[in-house]
């Protein structure tokens, strides 16, 4: 195994000098313009790889880079045709970048930046477009890694070990400066950010556009997250953008392309109507992979050690008077009841104490044998089925899994999870979608119970079926769908629709009429939109709506298994150098033929350090890379790598040392499992009703004796309501930051309390205050 030596920032400078971020968003989706300043101050010359993570639906559109005078901007070529232009324009000595989508996954790039002399300073120009996420709270979030650092590998070797190196955040010596403009038909009512913005300044009346600013000074020490609220998000709205005028009418580029922002809100009394019932079946994966940490940190978890956590949770959650029943598969699959069985106390229990022993143990990833037997079994009258697969895995048969799942979509709800950077995007958003439910990626430092909670909830809403969406355009305007069709609609989720208009008309408006099913209730929502594009709009929506289409046409190649003579793939290749947005079959090709000259000396790689995430003093993250022609690999937070790349290695790590040069080893670990979370401690001790019992375990998991718990139990109060609110005061007065894990289950206690209608519950919560040194107010609490 060949290790590149390690050049620290103390001893070596660093070429990234600077990187100028600046976004556009239009509505629910976003432009983002990266420049990266760097400079060779080696006195030989470097070949340099940058590799950076992008969200998973983001799409690069644009890519150029300035060498001293010259500005070379790059072209989409097919894949392989850039590859080779690439090697020859460097070994003829002329300076080459090239751009390509990770084999391995979708959202990570790597950037060969070929040749740059001694002195000679780079500024690279990237530009992507992705879809902005919904939190909780309507909020759209954009998130810019604190991860955009250059890595350095020798090329001609087969397997490298890279490593990053942390330092702390006040030397990490480039600068960043970030600026946004946001536009969208609905007012935005506020822009917040865990850095520190300059005010919000509107640029109308209406205040449907503002700019902010990053304020001066920010060091890139953390991930730049900012959220963006608009007034009346739950309103459906259209974005019309004109078609490029260099482009022929006809094309996806040159007609207009409208964007359709579905965001429904179901009435709240058909949304608590259901909540209690339902057969909730947990299919887990317990394939030897799931060995493997959630990421390369020594501190995570492992795979099978988080989702039996997720379960932990998941089980507390649950609804009483509602089924469920727990299986898992490798190479054979177990169940822990034979059927379904009513959720009460008893049934908890036994379920959680089989979970707990549940490990990485049962060989391959054979989930087509499981699903066939729970599909076998009667569904229980009045008890949606509600499928929850949890999976790190690629499966050979994905086709005949995802028909399966399609053959009884009648009959269930499935919800997919994929684990860890392996899991198939193709297997995980098929399942959810043939299912129609929701699939959820939990990456990098992603934690996965968030998210499988969300999905929950998402699980607890009544199913929306007949989806439809029928548009009414004027005679002569036709359209075309870009998106593949809606098969879900859940509270809380946004859904986005592109479409081409093609053709003239003098009317000017359209109509769409978006129509389904809820709970019984036929429900549809009208809009009318402006064919009149608004002014000097760019080309976000056009490009979001090719990189639509680009996916889909993507997953439906790898279905066939490059059938009918690559007849979809040359398909893609047309459209992302059309649009020029990246696709898995192209790249972008950029070469200075400017001066060709050959560069002179041998290349020479230098690691440049990421700043430290963590308090105090750490390890040194090791990280290991495959190798074609480029690094593969990224980061996300801290660190991310390429989907798959470590599945060779699951069970080892490469232990280096931090001098600047060093050996590596390669060895084998024991896991050790972290301490227990102080929140699952909780949460582990609470019963299946809601409450929870006044006891030593709980008195250990709030940090108190028992006598401290007890003392101020107010006289009148039984000890089950007392440790109740003294619980629920502590989860909303310390764990605020992962009420999205724990929500579901406070308002099981909240419902308990309430039906107990208990005396003195304002003392309680004057008591409980006092106890835990909290400040937390009765109706907070729900209460």
């Amino acid at each position: 195994m060949n290790c590149c030596g390690l050049l620290t920032a103390q001893k070596e400078p660093v070429p990234l000098k600077s990187v100028e971020v600046e976004l556009e968003v239009r509505a629910h989706v976003a432009t983002v313009v990266s420049t990266l300043n760097y400079e060779n101050k080696e006195d030989k010359p470097l070949e340099a790889v940058f590799v950076f993570p992008l969200p998973g639906d983001a799409a690069v559109c644009h890519f150029s880079a300035k060498i001293g005078q010259t500005e070379i901007v790059a072209e989409v070529k097919e894949k392989q045709k850039a590859r080779e232009e690439y090697d020859d324009a460097l070994s003829s000595g002329q300076q080459a970048f090239l751009l390509e989508e990770s084999d391995q996954s979708p959202d990570i790039f790597s950037l060969s930046v070929g040749s740059l002399r001694p002195g000679e300073s780079a500024s690279i120009r990237l530009e992507y477009v992705t879809e902005l996420a919904v939190q909780a709270d309507e909020g759209l979030r954009f998130c810019l890694p604190a991860v955009l650092n250059p890595r350095y590998q020798p090329r001609g070797s087969e397997d490298v070990c890279i490593q990053v190196t942390s330092v702390p955040a006040s030397l990490v010596p480039y600068s960043l400066s970030f600026s946004a403009r946001v536009s969208s038909p609905r007012p935005v009512s506020k822009v917040e950010s865990n850095c520190p913005l300059d005010a919000l300044q509107y640029l109308n009346t209406e205040q449907t556009q503002a700019t902010v600013k990053l304020a001066a000074g920010h060091k890139f020490d953390r991930d730049v997250e900012l959220l963006i609220y608009y007034k009346d998000a739950h309103q459906p709205t259209a974005v019309v953008e004109v078609g490029q005028a260099s482009a022929k009418p006809g094309t996806l580029m040159g007609d207009p392309v409208v964007m359709l922002s579905l965001y429904p809100e179901f009435p709240q009394a058909v949304m608590s109507s259901v909540a209690s019932s339902g057969e909730f079946v947990f299919l887990l994966d317990r394939s030897g992979s799931m060995d493997a940490r959630m990421n390369n940190s020594e501190s995570h978890q492992t795979r099978i050690g988080s989702a039996r956590d997720t379960l932990l949770l998941l089980l507390k959650s649950l609804p009483m008077g509602c089924y469920f029943n727990i299986y898992s598969f490798g190479s054979s699959h177990e169940h822990i009841f034979p059927k379904s069985v009513e959720y009460s106390q008893k049934t908890m229990e036994e379920a959680l104490k089989k979970v707990e022993e549940m490990d990485a143990n049962l060989g391959g990833t054979e989930i087509l044998m499981p699903l066939k037997h729970i599909y076998s079994q009667p569904c229980i009258p009045s008890q949606p089925r509600q499928l929850f697969v949890f999976t790190d895995g690629e499966v050979g048969n994905t086709k005949e899994v995802i028909n399966l799942v399609k053959k009884n979509s009648g009959s269930h709800r499935c919800f997919s999870f994929g684990i860890g950077e392996g899991a198939s995007s193709a297997l995980i958003n098929g399942l959810a979608k043939e299912g129609g439910g929701h699939a959820q990626f939990i990456t990098g430092t992603d934690r996965m119970q968030p998210k499988v909670m969300q999905s929950l909830r998402f699980a607890l809403q009544p199913a929306v079926v007949d989806i439809s969406v029928k548009w009414d355009l004027p005679k002569g305007v036709s359209v075309t769908a870009l998106s593949p069709p809606i098969t879900a609609l859940f509270q809380g989720q946004r859904s986005l629709v592109y479409a081409q208009l093609t053709g003239k008309s003098l009317a000017a408006e359209g109509c769409v009429t978006v129509k389904y099913s809820l709970a019984g209730h036929p429900t549809q929502n009208q809009l009318h939109f402006s064919l009149k594009p608004a002014e000097d709009t760019g080309i976000t929506v056009h490009r979001l709506g090719a990189r639509s289409l680009i996916r889909s046409l993507e997953m439906e190649e790898r279905e066939r298994g490059g059938e009918r003579d690559g007849e979809v793939k040359k398909k893609v290749v047309e459209l992302s150098v059309q649009s020029g947005v990246s696709s898995a079959f192209t790249a972008f090709i950029a070469v200075n033929k400017g001066n060709g000259e050959a560069i002179q000396g041998p290349l020479v790689r230098r690691n440049v350090p990421t700043p430290r995430l963590w308090g105090g003093c750490g390890p040194p993250q090791s990280i290991k890379m495959m190798q074609g022609p480029m690094v593969f690999g990224g980061m996300q937070s801290n660190m991310r790598m390429a989907r798959g790349a470590c599945a060779p290695v699951a069970k080892q790590r490469m232990m280096c040392d931090s001098p600047p040069m060093f050996q590596c080893n390669s060895i084998s670990i024991e896991h050790k499992q972290p301490p227990r979370d102080p929140l699952l401690q909780l949460v582990s001790l609470q019963k299946a009703s809601g409450c929870w019992v006044l006891d030593p375990a709980l008195a250990a998991a709030l940090g108190k004796t028992s006598e401290e718990v007890e003392k101020p139990k107010p006289a009148l109060v039984n000890q089950e309501v007392w440790a109740t609110i003294v619980a629920l005061i502590w989860l909303h007065g310390f764990k605020m930051d992962a009420q999205e894990e724990w929500e579901l289950l406070a308002m099981k206690a909240v419902s308990w309390l309430r039906a107990q209608n208990a005396p003195c519950v304002t003392e309680c919560v004057e008591a409980g205050n006092a106890l835990l040194g909290c400040n937390m107010q009765k109706d907070a609490l729900g209460l």
